[in-house]
């Protein structure tokens, strides 16, 4: 509603003149504006907080350092009062998680329909935030397996600032189809909060890693490389959200694998949402027999606790 009202509003201001005409130190908030402010600082919205602030100098321009002093307090009350929540809790009460239940296509190694599931849970401490990842991927068609892919990865940072952060990683993944039964991954390296504004984040991420890899031709392979990964999330709407997760282990002398994977979020009711997304996974050298990539086309439901 304050979104809606706030073009008409500011606008309102310039047209009646409703700012007056006295000293700038001394000029009050406009009473439609101060309306307007206090109740995006009573709903929490950052960002449509910034919107007034962004018209008030057009709107109230004697009042913007008025507006400036009211919001700034509100930021830093905010922020600090957050502070004592991530020091103060007890570890379970910051977990948040998704579920994910589906169904996808997949083409390339294997050409059929499935079910898939998956379970992200992080915590967001004060200097440590953790990330677990849980998948599933499974077909049986006329009693006989054509997929079989599982995913367990577990991440954490410790925060040096508020954009900084230290990681680490391991992970383990089977996928017989694609060529290997097993493969663990373990890295470490410096991650940055590029962009950290509400409804719009990415974090950038590397550093060097080791694999070890059981083909199913009966081979295995270790070896040093390379990881860097992408997370960018955009809310483009209240409703609808991009997501674009995208890593890399590249080796010199051994398999290199590329993935990526685009999604986008539509909230139905409540904490569920649907979700559409798009995977790609490269190897560069996998077993005879397989392809270098596959890709999985996902439709699936999401609840958000």
């Amino acid at each position: 509603m304050i979104r809606a009202v706030l073009s008409f509003s500011a606008a309102s201001l310039l047209l009646v003149g409703a700012v007056p005409a006295a000293a700038k130190d001394d000029a009050p908030i406009p009473e439609q504006l101060k309306m307007m402010l206090d109740a995006a600082m009573a709903t929490g919205n950052e960002a449509e907080v910034a919107t007034l602030v962004k018209y008030s100098r057009i709107a109230a321009p004697d009042s913007i350092d008025l507006v400036r002093e009211i919001t700034n307090k509100w930021v830093a009350e905010r922020a600090a009062k957050r502070t004592r929540e991530l020091q103060e809790s007890s570890f379970f009460a910051l977990v948040k998680g998704r579920a994910e239940l589906g169904g996808y296509a997949s083409s390339g190694n294997s050409d059929n329909l499935g079910a898939t599931g998956v379970l992200d849970l992080s915590r967001e401490g004060f200097r440590w935030r953790h990330k677990l990842r849980l998948q599933l991927d499974y077909q049986k068609a006329n009693g006989v397996t054509s997929r079989e892919y599982y995913l367990a990865a577990y991440e954490p940072n410790y925060k040096v600032d508020d954009r900084l952060y230290i990681y680490g990683s391991t992970q383990f993944e089977s996928d017989r189809f694609v060529g290997f039964y097993s493969r663990y991954s373990a890295s470490t390296g410096a991650g940055y909060s590029a962009i950290k504004r509400p409804g719009l984040t990415l974090d950038l991420e590397l550093g060097p890693a080791f694999r070890q890899t059981d083909y199913t031709d009966d081979t295995q392979e270790s070896s040093v490389a390379a990881r860097g990964s992408v997370d960018f999330d955009w809310r483009l709407t209240s409703a609808l959200t991009l997501r674009q997760d995208a890593s890399a282990y590249v080796a010199a002398q051994a398999n290199s694998t590329l993935s990526s994977t685009t999604a986008l979020d539509a909230k139905l009711l409540g904490p569920l949402s649907a979700q559409f997304s798009y995977a790609v996974r490269y190897e560069s050298r996998p077993p005879e027999g397989s392809v270098t990539t596959d890709s999985t086309t996902r439709a699936s439901l999401v609840y958000t606790f």
